[in-house]
């Protein structure tokens, strides 16, 4: 089964950072605010069902927030870089042989307008996360 996400440009949030290996790699501010609306729960899990699966938004190349189902959000680490992957006019696809998007699945990045496929990495596990209740 093959899906593809299309990315909205308003629904986007650009890097400022990125470093050539994973373990130096810092978050941009950007992230981080997007990031700062959740708290983490410290709950993983390695496979999301696809009929959960609402929303997959790259907030740069190593950061995706997934929303499945109402209300409930997960970020997803991926490993390595995912070249292109918040970058307007790109989208994500996958390839699944079940009914789930699981940890080290790929996921290819690919330009709207021509086709072209760009970046490929590997999905982390899914970090649950809960909505900070503003005041």
């Amino acid at each position: 089964m093959k899906n593809t996400i299309a990315i909205a440009g308003s629904f986007l949030l650009a890097a400022g950072c990125a470093s050539a290996g994973t373990d130096n790699y810092e978050m941009s501010e950007r992230v981080a605010e997007r990031l700062s609306k959740f708290t983490a729960t410290g709950e993983t899990e390695t496979c999301l069902s696809l009929s959960r699966i609402r929303s997959i938004t790259p907030l740069d190349e190593r950061h995706f927030l997934v929303e499945a189902n109402v209300g409930d959000y997960y970020l997803n680490r991926v490993s390595g870089s995912c070249f292109g992957a918040a970058r307007p006019g790109n989208r994500i696809q996958y390839t699944v042989s079940g009914g789930q998007l699981c940890r080290n699945e790929i996921i290819n990045v690919v330009d709207n307008t021509s086709g072209i496929p760009g970046g490929s990495c590997g999905l982390g596990s899914y970090e649950r996360l809960e909505k900070v209740e503003t005041q």
